[in-house]
């Protein structure tokens, strides 16, 4: 571009800040590549020929959109205040306020407001436009989202240490026919995952008791009243003081993904989509210094 600016080598080398010689051999490599030329060459004058008038068009294209997007990431970093809600199924406040912390750290001028709920309330929170982004393990098909993942989302089966299939290894799911288990409310994407996973595996599961709280359900399997099947990453701390046990399943745990879901019809605030660029920049990385070795995947 700046030699079809000057039609000069040597004044595009100077605007370059290069050497003559080096403006040259680019290009002639950039010619070779394109297997066309670029400039035609009369003396010491030079013109664009055909080609290099079309890549010329392309060029200015390129390094607008490039500029387009430094701009877009300089704006993103440099967003200094707005409102941001924020939707999250119960299973994600064992690492989200992580995540919100280290954010407001960058952005300390923007306001944050959380909504809980499990996935269906989620769902309808996205639909009535009462929350800018939801994170989520399960995103709804009937919205018309972008969903996009930005984590590993391990499930297993818990038990206290103290109950029979604690110590074993390689357990057929069969084992699990008959066994009590403690279970999340419909509309849980946990309780999905589950009967996906039991009808998958022939299970007859024997539900004993319904609960939406991941914290009452831990106690209950703490006191050895039944397993549950559960978010791993709801019980990292049980597990690293051996309160809990993940049952050696064959077939578990299940690897799912952590999503941060949008409405599409719904344009995002700079603040918004700071957020959603950070998640999706370091979300990965922060789960995995929160969780290390605690939570045992496969």
């Amino acid at each position: 571009m700046a030699v079809a600016k000057h039609l000069s080598f040597a004044r595009a080398a100077e605007e370059m800040h290069l050497s003559q010689p080096a403006v040259s051999m680019q290009i002639k490599e950039l010619e070779s590549v394109m297997e066309l030329p670029l400039f035609e060459r009369a003396g010491r004058s030079i013109r664009l020929t055909m080609p290099g008038e079309y890549l010329l068009v392309y060029a200015r294209r390129i390094l607008g959109t490039l500029k387009e997007a430094g701009d877009a990431m300089t704006k993103l970093r440099k967003v200094q205040g707005g409102r941001i809600t924020i939707g999250m199924v119960s299973t994600v406040e064992y690492f989200l306020p992580r995540l919100l912390a280290r954010f407001r750290s960058q952005h300390p001028g923007v306001e944050m407001r959380l909504a809980v709920g499990n996935r269906e309330q989620l769902s309808k929170l996205l639909h009535d436009n009462e929350v800018d982004l939801a994170v989520m393990g399960r995103p709804p098909r009937e919205l018309d989202t972008r969903a996009e993942p930005f984590a590993a989302h391990p499930l297993g089966i818990i038990a206290s240490p103290e109950h029979p299939l604690a110590r074993r290894r390689e357990i057929a799911p069969k084992a699990l026919d008959a066994e009590p288990f403690i279970v999340r409310e419909p509309g849980s994407g946990t309780r999905a995952a589950m009967e996906q996973f039991f009808r998958d595996s022939r299970i007859v599961a024997a539900p004993i008791m319904e609960m939406t709280s991941n914290e009452t359900i831990k106690q209950a399997v703490i006191a050895n009243m039944g397993l549950a099947f559960v978010s791993l990453h709801t019980v990292a701390l049980e597990l690293s003081v051996q309160q809990l046990v993940v049952l050696d399943v064959v077939g578990l745990p299940l690897m799912r993904r952590w999503y941060i879901v949008n409405v599409q019809r719904k344009p995002l605030t700079p603040a918004a989509e700071s957020f959603r660029y950070f998640v999706l920049d370091q979300g990965e990385r922060l789960l995995a210094e929160q969780f290390g070795g605690s939570v045992p995947v496969s």
